[in-house]
């Protein structure tokens, strides 16, 4: 089931806004690792799809358990009033390059590469007709053309898309100013859209009216 869209963004697992999430953060601040549960739930279907997308492939409930592990010790040193998923998704992804790292003798890229598939992504078409991710064949072209993109490009159209964060999450997320995310992720879509073949070309080329 997919997140519900609210002002606050995706809510996946849980009904948890900022408001509520720095109430749960000082609750388990002040001693009650219990409410730390909360958080967990509500994050842990973004922090999946992230592990999966960046490499984590079978590893990836593994990583994110680690990686919220590793928050959890942490908390201490979160800034009050930040975001807590981009802060969130940070370990997510370094834990992950971690794991990837300590096991590159034993999986091939094509391995991870099926990874990102299995995630199934999806660009919605008001992002660019020529890249909306339609069906598996869709996904598999999706994947390879990923793949071309550099690496700030890539990293800022699966940060946007992929795993559905808005603007100003993306940026902090990434440390860059938003008018970098903007401009990188236009670049990023533009070439894509490049390298994807349109629903007409693929379907024989019909011409409509």
């Amino acid at each position: 089931m997919k997140g519900v869209r609210t002002r606050e963004g995706t809510r996946e697992g849980g009904l948890i806004g900022a408001v509520d999430e720095a109430a749960v953060i000082a609750r388990v601040r002040a001693g009650e690792a219990e409410a730390y549960a909360e958080l967990v739930r509500a994050h842990t279907g973004m922090a999946i799809r992230a592990a999966v997308a960046f490499g984590a492939g079978s590893d990836a409930e593994d990583v994110v358990q680690s990686a919220f592990f590793k928050a959890y010790q942490s908390l201490g040193s979160f800034r009050e009033g930040a975001a807590f998923r981009p802060w969130l998704l940070r370990i997510v992804v370094n834990e992950t390059r971690n794991t990837v790292r300590s096991a590159v003798r034993l999986r091939s890229a094509t391995g991870r590469e099926a990874a990102l598939l299995e995630a199934e992504p999806l660009i919605p078409d008001a992002a660019d007709p020529a890249v909306a991710a339609l069906d598996a064949e869709r996904r598999v072209l999706l994947r390879a053309a990923l793949g071309q993109l550099s690496e700030e490009q890539r990293l800022v159209v699966t940060y946007r898309y992929l795993l559905d964060m808005d603007e100003a999450e993306t940026a902090e997320a990434l440390g860059w100013p938003r008018g970098t995310v903007k401009s990188r992720l236009n670049r990023g879509l533009k070439k894509l859209g490049r390298l994807m073949p349109s629903p007409d070309a693929r379907e024989g080329g019909e011409e409509h009216e």
